[in-house]
């Protein structure tokens, strides 16, 4: 069994994640980590998913979600860039991040009332992954997503 964790990315970590990807049917919904971990946006913070003590993906939390989500209020933070490295898919590892992720953001954004997250609809499989982590479903959708709509998934914390 694969022992998952998560935590925040140290800089160290910064080549292991450029390291990582994602397949090129998958980038579209999350991007490759090595466009975003340069992002020099202080409201955002990177989270680093290890399997087996291997760097294994990433997500990022951005604390100005509300700013560019109109369906989110300024206490609910955005989870983005959730990907798991192509070559370690299939092992339930980020199924396994999700069912971590209450007590984890709970811990590390307690100022937060709720994670939000848009996931495509053309990706089933993460879907089921944050809907097993303890996501709802709010029935919405988001349509400016650029690559199609969206659901609209909330974590209360």
């Amino acid at each position: 069994m694969t022992q998952v964790s998560i935590a925040p990315m140290p800089p160290a970590t910064q080549n292991a994640l450029r390291g990582i990807s994602v397949s090129a049917e998958q980038v579209n919904f999350s991007g490759q980590p090595s466009e975003v971990i340069d992002l020099d946006d202080p409201r955002i913070d990177i989270h680093v998913i290890h399997a087996d003590d291997r760097v294994a993906g990433m997500f990022r939390i951005d604390r100005a979600f509300h700013l560019h989500h109109q369906f989110a209020a300024s206490t609910i933070y955005g989870l983005r860039t959730f990907l798991v490295d192509q070559q370690l898919q299939g092992r339930g590892i980020a199924k396994a991040c999700c069912a971590q992720l209450p007590d984890y953001l709970a811990d590390h954004y307690p100022t937060a009332e709720a994670i939000m997250l848009t996931v495509n609809l053309r990706n089933p499989a993460a879907r089921r992954a944050y809907l097993a982590g303890g996501f709802i479903d709010t029935g919405a959708q988001y349509m400016d997503g650029g690559f199609g709509p969206q659901h609209i998934l909330k974590l209360a914390l």
